[in-house]
Order: structure tokens, then sequence, then C-alpha cells
């Protein structure tokens, strides 16, 4: 028959954070196991008399605490299936930071009753002289992440028992808060002779050996503005505030076909930013893209369609659903097969449509020519509607182009003008040549050879009208002499 297992808490400290009914418990109990004897309250136990095992040695067998904590579950689930009944203490409250309960409570077969306990909390905010309920938030210091921490509210850190773990969380903290930023450090909150308080500036928090078993770290929260501006939610917050009636003028009038041409720009802007290698003017760009599409989604949130969060799970269900390579139990191990497998799962959710699409559908019909000539192209070819060798690709090209050379009216010289663009976009897929980056990279180098004139020009204090086409041709060529001895700008 099986047994049962009762886990009770020994509360924050000594034996005054202890419960009565925890006692009886204990006073009671045949079989009475200890998560851990680093506790104020264990010698107290012992005089009375109260005999246990503890789990201090399977820490000393493992070198995560995870496979510690799933040993103790099993040690603990065995001895109940002898039956009986089995008392499990743990200090603090059973279910705050005690993964060894959870695992029990996620166990078959065995009955599990949880009593409670004085939390180690109910003394932190008592020490602390903090209300919860203006935000709080109870984090593992063995695993903290930037992502989430909010720097808005009380956030306490528990299990920073040394050194090492304290440099980690420091590390951590310091990339949401600033240096300064104050910090404690709690130590046996409430227990009477080992409560001790030290506050000091974050990047002093791992400077002094302070910690212990009962060390927690609190940091408050932040009242300077400008350190709110990481948070995803303060931009969320700032794009509202620009739309409201009492923002920004700007802001307010635009709309979802207004903004189209800014989204394109701050694009090619940030494609410069990567051609000229500038970290900080990329940083810049994307964040103006990224304002792009803030805008988009506040303005559909004020009409009702959509928000930003929308925006954000699509994507999330998006990626894992592509990516079964990474989130689930297909394999991938090289670019190609990760692409073939993106493009089988895309028709695969095109497949249930009433429908069948058009090759063309998924081409989006608002990019710039040159892109969409692209793109159609890469479509098309994916059906089998391509040259079969780049030579061909050469001689459609120069048929354009003798075509646009005999064209004789405005309409025709434009038709064919087109026809050998889109030619010359043929060619630059043969070539694995992308011809949006190779115009930009173009035009990027004749501007920087056309300033090299005006530089001329303004040396010798001359007009324009002054210059001959020569003299603009040689300091060209002089640009272009130059360009060849810092490879970069070519």
């Amino acid at each position: 028959m099986n047994g049962k297992i009762v886990v009770v808490g020994l509360g924050f400290g000594d034996e005054n954070g202890l419960t009565l009914g925890t006692l009886t418990e204990l006073e009671r109990a045949d079989r009475v196991f200890l998560r851990t004897e680093q506790h104020p309250v264990v010698s107290w136990l012992r005089e009375r008399g109260i005999q246990y095992v503890s789990f201090d040695d399977v820490y000393e067998k493992h070198a995560r605490f995870e496979t510690v904590y799933e040993e103790i579950a099993e040690r603990l689930l065995t001895y109940a299936g002898e039956g009986g009944t089995v008392v499990y203490a743990v200090p603090g409250h059973p279910m705050v930071a005690e993964r060894t309960v959870q695992l029990l409570l996620d166990a078959e077969g065995i009955a599990v009753e949880v009593h409670g306990g004085t939390s180690f909390l109910d003394a932190m905010f008592a020490s602390l002289k903090l209300d919860p309920i203006e935000g709080f938030q109870l984090l593992d210091g063995n695993d903290l992440s930037a992502s989430r921490l909010d720097p808005r509210t009380h956030v306490l850190i528990g299990q920073v028992y040394d050194r090492l773990v304290a440099s980690d969380v420091k590390l951590t903290l310091m990339d949401v808060y600033p240096d300064e930023h104050p910090v404690t450090i709690a130590t046996a909150c409430g227990v009477p002779g080992l409560e001790k308080l030290t506050t000091l500036p974050l990047y002093e928090l791992d400077h002094g050996e302070w910690f212990t078993d009962l060390t927690s770290v609190y940091v408050p929260p932040v009242t300077e503005e400008r350190v709110l501006y990481r948070q995803f939610s303060t931009l969320v917050d700032v794009i509202a505030t620009l739309r409201s009636p009492e923002g920004c003028p700007w802001d307010r009038k635009q709309t979802h076909e207004s903004l189209r041409r800014y989204l394109i720009e701050e694009a090619y802007e940030f494609l410069e930013a990567v051609h000229d290698g500038d970290e900080e003017a990329m940083a810049d760009e994307l964040g103006d893209i990224f304002l792009q599409v803030m805008l988009h989604a506040q303005i559909a949130s004020e009409e009702g369609t959509f928000d930003i969060f929308e925006v954000i799970r699509r994507l999330n269900d998006k990626m894992v659903r592509r990516h079964p390579h990474v989130f689930g139990e297909a394999q991938a191990d090289t670019a190609e097969e990760v692409k073939a497998n993106w493009e089988q799962i895309k028709a695969k959710e095109r497949s249930g449509e009433a429908e069948p699409p058009s090759v063309l559908g998924q081409v989006n019909e608002a990019l710039p020519a040159l892109l969409l000539a692209y793109q159609q192209q890469k479509k098309a070819a994916k059906v089998g509607f391509d040259w079969e060798q780049m030579d061909e690709v050469f001689d459609k090209v120069r048929e354009e182009l003798d075509e646009l050379g005999r064209a004789e009216t405005a309409a025709e010289r434009e038709e064919e003008l087109g026809d050998l663009l889109f030619a010359l976009v043929n060619l630059s897929r043969f070539l694995k040549v992308d011809p949006e980056l190779a115009l930009i990279k173009s035009c990027q180098k004749f501007a920087r050879r056309f300033r090299h004139i005006e530089e001329r020009v303004r040396s010798q204090n001359r007009a324009w009208p002054d210059v001959t086409l020569a003299e603009m041709d040689a300091w060209w060529n002089e640009a272009k002499r130059e360009e060849k001895g810092n490879p970069r700008k070519g």
C-alpha cells in the first residue's frame, strides 16, 4: 500500500518562525527528513529530541542543483512507497522557492500534503519595509536573466549564497540598472542576532564575504526615467502618448498609407550603415525601422484590428512552426536543408486555402520595382520558368538593348527601357548578385566621387559654369584612383 508525504515548512529562521502545526507534525512523525541541516531552527529541534535524516549528503554528490533535487524527490517517493507517512521539512514555506516540493507534487501514485510555514518573504518584507502590492518580483539568483527583470518593481533575488553567484547576479543586473543603483544584501532577516542588511552600489555587490545560505539581494525600483528607456513597455507607452490627443500633431495624423514610404527609406538607410560598417548608425537606423513597426501597430490598436503584442505572438508562432529542427523533432544540418523545410512548411500552410494561390501571389507588389522584379523572377524560376544558361541571359540583355536603341516614341522607349532593366535583374540572379544592393553601392560610389569633384571646385574657389567637363572627368578619375588604395570604398 502506498504511503503519504507530508511537507512542512520550518519557517524563515529560529524557533520563533516555526508554526505550532509544523512542530506538532515533527514531534509525532515516525520518519522525518530535512532537505538540509543548514537552518537556524535545526539545533533547537535536536534539543527537543526530534530525530531526523537530512539530505545534505546529496548536495555533495552532484554539481547541479536540479540533479540534487531530483534525487531527493526520488528518495522520498521510495520511502513513502514502503508505506506509512513521511514528513519532509524544508526551510521557509514549502511553496516558496522549493523545487523538490514541485517535483513531489508532479509525481503520481503517492499522496502529498503541503502544510504551511512562515516564508522568508514575510521577514524580508518586514525588514526591508516594503509593500509587495506596489509591484514585486521573486527571482532565483542561479537562473537570472535580464529579460525577466522589471526595474519598475521591487525585485528580490534569492539563492545568492556565495560570491560567485553574486558576481553573476551583478553582471545581469548591470544590463538593466545603472552601476550606482543601490542594492541591499539581506541575510537571515527576522532572526535575532543573525540578521544583517548591507546597502551598497550595485557595482560593489560581489566585493565582500557576506553571503550565506540565508542571503538574498533586494533591488529597489528605478526612479530615474531614462533608466527605463531600455524597456519595451516604455516604448509602447511612448508611442501611445505620441498618438494620443495630447501627443504630437504629426504622429497623430499618420496612417498606414502615409507611413509606407518612411519604412522603405529607413530600411535603405540601415543598408547604407551596414555597407559603411558603422555600428552606431546601424543601431540608430534599426531603431528608426522599429519606430515604423510600432507606429503601424499603434494605429492598428486604435482601430481595433491588432496591436504590437499580436504582431509578436504571430512572429513567435511562425518562428517556432517553421523551425521544427530547433523546436520540434525534424532534422536539418545545413542551411539548404533548413530552406527546403521552410518552403515545405509554407506550402503546407497554403494548401488549406480555398483556391490554389498564384505562384506570384506571395510577392508583395508594393515593393520597389527593382525588388519586385527580382522576387517575381525567383518565384517563377522555382516552377521551371527560367533561362537554362547564363549566355542566354546575356543574349536577352543585348536584344533588349538593341530594341531600346530602335525605339522611336516616348512610350516605346519607356517600355523597352523597362524590359532592359527586367533583363538585367534576371542577369543579376544568374550572377548571384542582389540587384538592389548592387545599385545602392553604385549610388554610394557615385556620391563619393561626385563629392570629390565638388571639393575640388570649392578648393579652387571656382563656380560651376567655369569648370569644364574635361576637368570634372579628371577629378572623377582621381577619386577612382584614391578608392583603389582603399578597397573598402570600391
